[in-house]
């Protein structure tokens, strides 16, 4: 199939994925004993998503499948997928994920930690110039990774994720962002390097597209090298790209991108915000015998091996793939930079 052809019958797909969640969920709330279920928290609905994520497969040879993504150890959300996958027909990638969770997270409860600061292979010391791929966060957040400069205007800023650089509604344009990350080390306002100067918001129940925020730099002298040069063009994800990332907690690791426009990816946040949806994600799966990335990586630029981004790197399993270490989620860096009037700075 081509694109246009792959992208209506995903369409068509999720209409019928719609209808059979809406009849599975009114079962299990008529099955449901009376009183149970009066408050349901974040992590009651993020153990309950009865919707499966769908988008597109690249095919050896070119052209599209569809791609059908389910999580492991939800017997409703499987039931689903294989019936969907029936309707699909041969052309059709089907892949259990474990629980998808943000990379890092707030010094309160939330999502997937990032790795010890002693078992990272990438940068989590102190680093002047400031450069991609280190440890960054805002001051009340564990630890990220710093995934590209950015121009706002004639201003320089420090690009990550949404729950790196703010880390819940509380944060605030103007609070310290310090490198390294408070899980490093980092503490304002002796490793302050910038302030948070804007945010693509998240809330429960609003579908998103991006977790992004960009932190202003205190200091606009920087490293703008990456391991394959300076990344300065963007490009939008065709599927079966070969790409790498940097970043704070596996350092540099390579990957292929295995779906594209990939909606209703169910992604845990914590108590703050619950299990929140995405639509038109990219996924990609480690092509070494370790994983893409790990809790740490959060906010990592995802290019090229031309040196052509991608995408941000924002959330991941702990299994699936190939290789059987995980996939990661990563929103297309144009709609990023578009979301925050940004560019990449050359």
């Amino acid at each position: 199939m081509d694109r246009d052809e792959a992208r209506e019958i995903k369409g068509q797909l999720a209409d019928f994925a719609r209808d059979l969640a809406a009849g599975t969920e009114a079962t299990a709330s008529a099955a449901r004993p009376v009183g149970e279920g009066a408050q349901v928290g974040p992590a009651d609905r993020d153990a309950w998503a009865p919707t499966l994520a769908l988008g597109l497969a690249p095919r050896e040879g070119g052209g599209y499948g569809i791609a059908v993504r389910y999580r492991l150890g939800v017997p409703a959300v499987r039931s689903i997928a294989r019936r969907v996958a029936s309707e699909a027909g041969p052309v059709v990638d089907v892949r259990r994920t474990g629980r998808i969770r943000a990379l890092s997270r707030s010094t309160g409860t939330g999502p997937r930690p990032p790795v010890v600061t002693a078992l990272a292979a990438g940068e989590t010391g102190r680093v002047r110039p400031l450069r991609p791929g280190v440890s960054i966060a805002h001051v009340d957040v564990t630890a990220g990774t710093l995934g590209a400069f950015v121009l706002v205007g004639d201003a320089l800023h420090a690009l990550s994720n949404y729950h790196v650089l703010a880390g819940s509604p509380r944060a605030q344009v103007g609070d310290a962002v310090v490198q390294p990350g408070p899980a490093d080390g980092g503490h304002a306002p002796a490793d302050q390097v910038g302030t948070l100067a804007a945010t693509v918001p998240l809330a429960p129940g609003r579908t998103a597209t991006v977790d992004a925020a960009i932190a202003l730099l205190d200091d606009p002298d920087v490293d703008l090298d990456y391991p394959v040069g300076r990344v300065t063009t963007t490009a939008v994800a065709l599927g079966g790209e070969t790409v790498g990332k940097i970043g704070r907690t596996t350092a540099v690791t390579a990957g292929r991108v295995t779906a594209i426009e990939l909606d209703d990816v169910v992604v845990g946040y914590g108590e703050d915000l619950g299990a929140l949806r995405f639509d038109d994600q990219i996924e990609v799966e480690s092509t070494g015998t370790g994983p893409f990335s790990r809790g740490g990586d959060s906010g990592s630029l995802v290019y090229r091996a031309d040196g052509v981004a991608l995408g941000l790197l924002f959330a991941g399993s702990e299994t699936g793939g190939e290789n059987g270490t995980g996939l990661t989620y990563v929103n297309p860096i144009d709609t990023v930079l578009a979301a925050l009037d940004a560019r990449l700075a050359r």
